[in-house]
């Protein structure tokens, strides 16, 4: 074997370690990247109310380039690389990349950032260790994915509003703002009538907001509020992930399993 293949070799037991090893660098190394990855979708939820766009290229070139370094690791680690890209969230991390790189992105079609939020999945992956934190976000999984849901549905939709409206002539969409706004108002069916759209995609975009807002965003809404009757707690018997949240014994087997919870009212 070369020189540089053991190199290369060396790099990916490394990369594997890191990313899917257990040890104090390998959790301290991914409690890194959930924080970067925390830290720049909180940079994409609030960049489009911040000044004139593309006023941070630099920004966002030095982020691109980290997500890109990133999205090239776990694909040299990857075990099927042909697989890798049918995954929704490579997918999401590859225009991503495209997004903060390519400059006749940088404006209205900066809202495809935004679905990098849906990475923050990504924490239940690998929080494996009894740490405080850790045993909140595995015990309230479900309800922090349902509110990302949410927070990436509304800043999507309202994104699609200021890409097709904030150029056109007589629209009243000035900014992101006021997209963000229309949305809201349309999600709810309030419908002020102070912010009004034109042409024909201004016609269809409200229907397929006040659409969705009685279907999928009152439905994650519910979700979000009610709290599920199954707890993600796995049998040490037979391996059954979910179980009825004031559940004492395994369904299927019988085993003993504990329950986190904060109590019942009967």
């Amino acid at each position: 074997m070369t020189d540089k293949a053991e190199k290369l070799m060396g790099l990916r037991r490394t990369l594997i370690w890191l990313y899917e090893g257990v040890g104090q660098w390998p959790v301290t190394f991914r409690w890194g990247v959930l924080i970067f990855d925390v830290a720049t979708i909180s940079y994409f939820l609030v960049s489009p109310f911040l000044g004139t766009p593309g006023e941070h290229f630099w920004l966002d070139y030095v982020i691109g380039t980290i997500i890109a370094l990133d999205l090239a690791a776990r694909f040299y680690i990857a075990p099927t690389k042909r697989r890798f890209f049918t995954r929704f969230m490579n997918i999401a991390d590859a225009i991503v990349v495209i997004s903060m790189l390519a400059p006749f992105f940088s404006q209205n079609y900066a809202f495809l950032r935004i679905i990098r939020a849906l990475r923050i999945a990504r924490a239940f992956s690998f929080l494996r260790d009894d740490s405080p934190m850790s045993s909140y976000l595995r015990l309230h999984r479900i309800v922090i994915e349902r509110a990302i849901n949410v927070v990436v549905f509304l800043f999507i939709m309202s994104a699609m509003v200021y890409a097709d409206q904030v150029n056109r002539v007589g629209s009243d969409v000035k900014n992101y703002l006021d997209a963000f706004y229309f949305t809201v108002t349309s999600l709810t069916t309030t419908g002020y009538g102070d912010i009004t759209l034109v042409g024909w995609t201004g016609r269809v975009l409200p229907i397929i907001i006040m659409l969705l807002g009685v279907t999928l965003f009152l439905r994650l809404l519910r979700a979000l509020v009610t709290p599920t009757d199954k707890a993600e707690v796995e049998c040490t018997n037979c391996g059954l992930m979910r179980h009825d949240r004031d559940a004492v014994h395994c369904k299927h087997c019988g085993q003993v399993v504990y329950v986190e919870n904060e109590g019942f009212d009967h």
